[in-house]
């Protein structure tokens, strides 16, 4: 296999790297698998080896059995010459001697017998072998035809038979050791082979060894080493970009299947990489735009938020628009809520005659200017004007309008609808002087914009209807103080002005003087209830603390009763809303103001508890009443204001009076801090 960078994977094959092993080997092997090409190749030099060993092993034990045979038949050399001087030695006696001797010959000669079977039979436990062959044999057989004479003459001159001279045995025992010397020497000449052959088979090991190292080292570059490096070679070329590079496949094994998932994964980061920049750019792309628009969603959230008119609301957001949608001129328009006709609120960039003439325009009568169905259903529409002009009805009404927009150069409009909760505020009408086709993204944006629009109109709507529910509540609430205070008054003056002028009438001097009396006290009355009035107006809360307010309160009650109340706060509790706060302070007020007015008291006490629930408790040692019955001046209805106060901000209000004073328990819901307050006029604070 070989690495090369090719554009496509079915590109032409490169020529092969220098030292690529031969196409016959590859042919030969490449149907193999590498596991089996490794263990052929590894089994057939266990073979070779193992027979080579056996071969010497066999060779050694030949030289062995040699070497063993050819001390055998030198002891029989050895022992011939010791028979030969026990014959020649002189007998012992003529009895026991001569029978020792015999014994002792017959011994050696059973001995000769011994060694000559066991040279021709062999001995595979010493070893000892003969290597037999044509010339070992002819002088075996020699030696044998020696013997027998020797041995019949050995036995003779044992039993002294018949005499022999010394010259006849020594003469048989030399031709009887030229013939062992003669074996000998056959067989030593028979080693020498097996030696060469022995030293030639351990040069041929040492070849083999030799030759199959290179073999392995050979076959292993070729099959596993090769391979790798240009596996190795081609994840080199991948680290570095090279994506075109292909690994060139020329086995099936292991290796093979290896380079063709390499080459797959290659071809496959190659078209991944190809689109990856692409793709990279439309993503980057698409990024921008999402935050281009969060940036424009944003910057307009800011500045509708800050907007605290309608007309700057419009007027500042058709000149964001018109920068955001690239438009030549926008225009928003406002909507009555029966949908009858388009005013128009702000424009940017918009030609002054269709400012002037398009100043307001009926539904129906123009391409803006939808009817709700139709923009309840279509919030976003895309008109072409110059197609829309000639599609128009022959009564000439859509035809007057649009020929503003035909001569000031538009030609594309886009009407996006201003709707709230399923209702229609208006309409944003964007100009363009060439064709548009708007994106989905743009689609959503514009829409987006709207909606936010839409919100900032009804926030401020919202806004101005609450400001004229706050300027209704104050009037109805002062209009209600004044009833139950001022009016009351200026009431029981009004009768004593009537009982004056009729004493003055009849000249009674005593009437006239009671009612001055009682005109002068009415006077004083009415102008302490509008001190009162004043003070109770100008009550201040604090987000948190709601004892200096109070405090307040007690030092104006003591500048106007002359009476030093106590304070004493205890708890821990959580503080309670302003607007709670404000009811509460002006329970207080209305309860001192009773205190002063009614009750005569020396001694005043303000409790406040805070935990587990906010508890106000105003206690005095004046003239009680009773909580039953009527109170004690039909002209004052304090303490009707006071209930009304309570369960406006959901509390109770318990009264208790006798003789020793009176006490006034307010108590608030768990959490007052969460509990709305009803209609307050929180806004006089």
């Amino acid at each position: 296999m070989s690495t090369s960078p090719q554009p496509q994977p079915q590109a032409q094959t490169p020529p092969a790297p220098a030292g690529r092993p031969r196409a016959g080997l590859r042919t030969r092997l490449s149907g193999l698998g590498l596991a089996s090409k490794l263990m052929g190749i590894g089994g057939l030099c266990l073979v070779l080896a193992l027979a080579s060993v056996g071969l010497t092993l066999w060779v050694t034990w030949q030289l062995e059995g040699g070497a063993a045979a050819v001390n055998e038949a030198g002891r029989m050399r050895m022992q011939s010459y010791r028979l030969a001087l026990r014959l020649q030695a002189p007998a012992a006696g003529t009895g026991a001697g001569q029978a020792e001797l015999s014994q002792q010959v017959q011994k050696q000669l059973l001995d000769f017998d011994a060694s000559l079977s066991l040279l021709h039979d062999g001995d595979p436990a010493r070893p000892l072998a003969v290597p037999w062959d044509l010339i070992t044999r002819t002088h075996f057989a020699q030696v044998q035809r020696r013997w027998q004479p020797l041995r019949a003459l050995a036995l003779q001159q044992a039993a002294r038979t018949a005499p022999s001279p010394a010259q006849g045995l020594e003469a048989q025992v030399d031709d009887f050791v030229r013939e062992v010397d003669a074996f000998v020497s056959a067989i030593e000449l028979h080693l020498a082979q097996w030696t060469t052959l022995l030293r030639t088979l351990q040069l041929v090991m040492m070849s083999l060894a030799l030759l199959s190292a290179l073999v392995l080292l050979y076959v292993g570059h070729v099959l596993v080493l090769d391979p790798v490096r240009r596996l190795q070679q081609g994840l080199g070329r991948i680290e570095q970009g090279e994506f075109a590079t292909r690994v060139q496949v020329a086995s099936h094994d292991e290796l093979g299947a290896l380079a063709d998932g390499f080459n797959r994964m290659a071809e496959r980061l190659q078209g991944l990489y190809e689109g990856l920049e692409g793709k990279v750019r439309e993503k980057t792309a698409r990024l921008q735009q999402e935050q281009q628009r969060l940036r424009t969603l944003y910057e307009t959230a800011t500045f509708v938020a800050q907007a605290d008119t309608l007309p700057s609301l419009a007027q500042g957001f058709s000149r964001q628009l018109r920068s955001i949608a690239e438009a030549d001129a926008v225009a928003i328009r406002w909507s009555d809520e029966a949908n009858q006709r388009y005013v128009l609120l702000a424009s940017d960039c918009l030609p002054k005659v269709m400012v002037e003439e398009e100043h307001c325009v009926l539904t129906g009568d123009c391409l803006c200017g939808a009817p709700p169905e139709r923009a309840m259903a279509q919030p976003l529409k895309v008109i072409p004007i110059l197609d829309a002009a000639r599609q128009a009805p022959s009564d000439g009404s859509s035809q007057r309008v649009q020929q503003h927009c035909e001569r000031a150069g538009f030609r594309t409009l886009v009407t996006v609808s201003l709707t709230w909760h399923q209702r229609v505020l208006g309409e944003i009408e964007l100009f363009y002087r060439h064709d548009t086709a708007l994106s989905a993204e743009e689609r959503s944006l514009f829409e987006a914009l709207a909606s936010h629009l839409a919100g900032a109109m009804e926030n401020l709507r919202s806004a101005a209807l609450a400001r004229e529910s706050a300027v209704a509540d104050e009037r109805q609430m002062l209009a209600r103080e004044l009833h139950d205070s001022i009016a009351q008054s200026l009431a029981f003056l009004k009768i004593q002005m009537q009982l004056l002028r009729s004493a003055m009438n009849d000249s009674r001097p005593a009437a006239i003087e009671a009612a001055l009396d009682e005109l002068d006290a009415g006077i004083r009355e009415s102008y302490s209830d509008v001190r009162e009035l004043l003070l109770h107006f100008r009550t201040n809360t604090h987000a948190e603390d709601m004892e200096p307010a109070l405090r307040e309160t007690l030092s104006k009650f003591e500048l106007q009763a002359g009476i030093r109340p106590s304070l004493a706060i205890h708890g821990e509790g959580l503080p309670i809303a302003p607007d709670v706060q404000v009811q509460v302070l002006h329970i207080v007020q209305e309860a001192l103001s009773n205190i002063r007015k009614h009750a005569r008291a020396a001694q005043v006490e303000v409790r406040v508890d805070t935990h587990p629930r906010w508890q106000v408790t105003i206690r005095d040692d004046g003239r009680g009443f009773d909580t039953q019955g009527k109170p004690p001046d039909d002209t004052h209805v304090g303490l009707r204001i006071m209930r009304e106060r309570a369960e406006r901000i959901g509390a109770s209000l318990q009264i208790e009076s006798g003789t020793q004073g009176t006490c006034i328990t307010l108590r608030l819901p768990p959490h007052p801090q969460l509990a709305p307050a009803k209609a307050d006029e929180a806004s006089l604070a």
